[in-house]
């Protein structure tokens, strides 16, 4: 196994599952330019604590930011999240047709 796999294995780990990957697309495919971490468990159809977990992961990893507005939390994609969404969702549509 290559060295480089081993060091971004964490990585990959995320997105070999499928809530990471809906997470990511309920995103992309919003009207608006972040949403509430609530809204998005809701529409991934995931838990609340799951989906934060999920996201932490991902800041980490440069595909979200957050931003506070007042007491409330939003949720958005970084350049980087809107590429690797914008890959996902290519995949999709290939596995599809």
């Amino acid at each position: 196994m290559s060295t480089l796999w081993l060091k971004k294995q964490k990585t990959h780990n995320i997105f070999l599952r499928e809530k990471p990957i809906e997470l990511l697309l309920c995103l992309m495919n919003q009207n608006t330019k972040a949403k509430y971490p609530s809204m998005l468990a809701k529409e991934a159809k995931c838990t609340y604590s799951h989906t934060v977990h999920l996201l932490q992961k991902m800041e980490a990893n440069g595909l979200v930011k957050f931003e506070k507005k007042g007491r409330l939390k939003l949720v958005g994609l970084t350049k980087k999240g809107e590429q690797v969404s914008d890959l996902f969702e290519q995949v999709g549509r290939t596995l599809v047709h």
